[in-house]
């Protein structure tokens, strides 16, 4: 008998049977061809999950205009009828393994790139010409440029976006800001509506289970259902029933295209979390719950709850910090209002945490976005038994940042955990078993080191880790120790559980001696010695009031009731000046640039910096330290020379960034060696995981 029995029980979405109650929820990951159609990489991407056990495969974000609706280049398209043809073989994959496939409906409306719509309308109209080929690869060209091409005096030539009414994106943590904004016309609304059907038509002739419609992350659909987007005076506005016109018209129109039987679900925002972010306005529970029994009397199959907005992001696609299941009363409320199934995403990362909401009512079906990116077997480890064996979620929004960069890149989204995500006709799901017992030596115990040391054993060969401290995790350790962190630990956890069953054997405490390394006599050797944080000879830098950030992670110094500076404001340095000020310190943050976290991801600093800010923590910007005292930090103008002022202090930390460790010459000459991770260049886990995982698949 299963341990999760509620999970593993099957459930009927309209005329469907969905072998479990695990459901892949739609997350953009731009896998598809530059036509739109399904390839490929896109088929193995979804396929990977349906044989990893996903009862319900949802798709990405599906554009159904190309005229109005784009948002990504390589993103899955069901506009012209050449799309059949993928579609049938990704639902020939999915349906392989049992699992039903549902594709997910969408337009932006405003939540998009004038760039991208502009480029679009061009492809439309030569996209069956001899020219239109050409075009694709000068469009990719030009994306090259897209900072160029996306300054706010471009936008001037673009056309504009479109939306219920003239109301443009702009706040919060949303990276789609300044496009001109205009409302549909009636007649194009209707025409958009149209286009819905049209794509259902050809998902269900290209055997697709159903489609979702997507009303919810403050594209079009819902910018017609939010009263904060849609400010209409015509039948599409207003009152509850009008704002949910057009999707009852889509339904409608659908039914006509694909017949009555045709499993519809709608996934719907039913709180944009406005109030987050400092503003009033916008859906509440209340209105989404009225919104979802409307909906549900148009007589869709399920519906999808999720919440937020692009302006509003980390009210659904949380960092690490957030509770899990925090938002799981929404889903609950809607439960208790319709009779349809209800599948909904409320930041679960465990079988014991899905079959805990499924027992308690909260929901009828778990949706898993970010966790089945890290670990497609997640459903089948969990009904074989083995939670131990799934390579958890940290919500380090990796894979939400590396598809925002690379769509306009001819790039796909990537995850920080799981190298094979969006790689699958790369990477080998089966790995070359060359290892023949042969040994390697593996030097540090961080991320890298352990990815590196699985991947090897799993090919066969014989791995010892060396690790100096006595406990696993390296840098990434001192990372889960700030407030709220400790998930992050979670992915030297899983990594550490997967080494013991492939058969590394830890040297814990150890640091890598010559004798000991020759003693082995290791084919290969992995420098995984990861990185230090640097503390640069300022004047004064070696005043006993001076540490680096390594140095209050680890405990090594403790601070209470002082004035504490932090200078740097990476989110290392933000990170441990709230761990500072947790321990009844008043903390200065110093940063060189013009700005805090330059570069940083902005739900990061959306997330932390409220809650600096709550505890006092001051920030000066556009200064450099340039002298450390006993009583005080001298920082100087970055622009004016010579023009310096005091801040008095108790205690100076530096958060100036990590310089890699490195093995000696010595040992280097015992066997070839690569060096991966911080120890190659330094830069976030993900760079450690990847560079890991490439080494290891390299030894021969």
């Amino acid at each position: 008998m299963s341990n999760y029995p509620n999970l593993f029980t099957p459930i009927k979405i309209g005329n469907l049977e969905i072998k479990n109650r695990i459901a892949l929820e739609p997350m953009l990951v731009g896998v598809a061809e530059l036509n739109g159609d399904a390839g490929e990489k896109l088929i193995a991407y979804y396929g990977e999950r349906a044989k990893g056990g996903t009862g319900l495969i949802q798709t990405e974000v599906t554009r159904i205009s190309d005229w109005t609706g784009a948002t990504s280049p390589l993103q899955l398209s069901v506009t012209h009828d050449h799309c059949i043809e993928g579609l049938k073989k990704l639902s020939d994959e999915c349906h392989k393994y049992d699992s039903k496939v549902f594709v997910q409906l969408h337009h932006t409306g405003r939540q998009t790139y004038q760039l991208v719509v502009t480029a679009w309308k061009l492809c439309d109209v030569l996209a069956g010409t001899p020219i239109g080929p050409a075009w694709w690869k000068a469009f990719f060209t030009m994306t090259k440029y897209f900072d160029y091409f996306e300054n706010p005096l471009m936008h001037n030539f673009y056309f504009p976006v479109v939306s219920a009414s003239n109301i443009p994106t702009g706040i919060g943590s949303s990276p789609v800001k300044t496009q001109k904004t205009r409302a549909l016309t009636k007649w194009e609304i209707g025409k958009i509506e149209d286009e819905f059907a049209e794509g259902a038509r050809r998902c269900k002739d290209g055997g697709i289970d159903g489609v979702i419609l997507h009303a919810s992350h403050g594209y079009l659909l819902q910018q017609f259902l939010s009263p904060y987007t849609n400010q209409r005076t015509d039948e599409y506005g207003g009152s509850i029933q009008n704002r949910c016109r057009i999707i009852k018209n889509i339904i409608d129109k659908i039914r006509v295209k694909c017949g009555p039987d045709y499993p519809i679900i709608v996934r719907l925002t039913v709180d944009e979390y406005y109030r987050m972010y400092g503003y009033d306005m916008g859906l509440v529970l209340d209105e989404g719950v009225q919104i979802a029994k409307e909906l549900e009397s148009y007589g869709i199959a399920a519906i999808d709850i999720s919440s937020g907005t692009y302006d509003t992001m980390n009210s659904w696609l949380e960092p690490t910090t957030y509770e899990l299941g925090w938002r799981k009363g929404n889903a609950a409320a809607v439960k208790k209002a319709v009779s349809i199934p209800v599948i909904a995403a409320n930041l679960i990362r465990t079988p014991e945490q899905a079959e805990a909401q499924l027992a308690e009512g909260t929901q009828d079906m778990i949706g898993l976005g970010r966790p089945l990116i890290a670990d497609p077997y997640w459903a089948s480890k969990a009904e074989a038994g083995h939670p131990e064996d799934i390579q958890r979620c940290i919500c380090c929004l990796y894979c939400i940042e590396s598809m925002m960069d690379g769509a306009m890149k001819n790039k796909s989204l990537q995850c920080a955990l799981n190298p094979r995500a969006c790689n699958e006709t790369k990477y080998s799901l089966e790995l070359e078993k060359v290892g023949n017992d042969r040994p390697v030596a593996v030097i540090g115990g961080g991320p890298a080191g352990l990815m590196a040391a699985k991947t090897l054993a799993l090919r066969g060969f014989k791995v010892t880790l060396f690790e100096k401290e006595e406990y696993l995790g390296g840098q990434f350790e001192l990372a889960a120790r700030p407030p709220k962190k400790e998930k992050l630990r979670w992915a030297t956890e899983d990594l550490m559980v997967a080494c013991q069953k492939a058969g590394v054997e830890f040297k814990l405490g150890a640091p890598a001696s010559v004798e000991a390394v020759k003693a082995l006599a290791p084919v290969a050797i992995i420098d995984a010695t990861g990185g230090a944080a640097v503390k640069p000879k300022i004047t004064g830098y070696d005043l006993p009031n001076v540490c680096t950030v390594t140095e209050i992670l680890k405990g090594e110094v403790k601070l209470s009731g002082k004035n504490v500076v932090v200078v740097g404001s990476g989110m290392s340095g933000l990170e441990t000046a709230e761990f500072i000020a947790e321990a009844g310190n008043k903390v200065t943050v110093v940063e060189m640039a013009e700005e805090i976290a330059p570069g940083t991801w902005q739900q990061h600093l959306d997330d932390i910096l409220p809650k600096l800010k709550a505890k006092g923590t001051e920030f000066i910007t556009g200064y450099k330290l340039v002298e450390m005292k006993e009583n005080a930090a001298i920082i100087e103008d970055a622009k004016v020379s010579g023009r310096r002022k005091a801040i008095s202090c108790d205690n100076i930390v530096l958060a100036l960034g990590v310089k890699a460790n490195g093995l000696s010459d010595e040992i280097k000459t015992i066997a070839p060696t690569t060096s991966i991770g911080d120890a190659a260049q330094t830069g976030r886990v993900a760079n450690a995981i990847h560079t890991a995982y490439k080494a290891a698949l390299e030894v021969k």
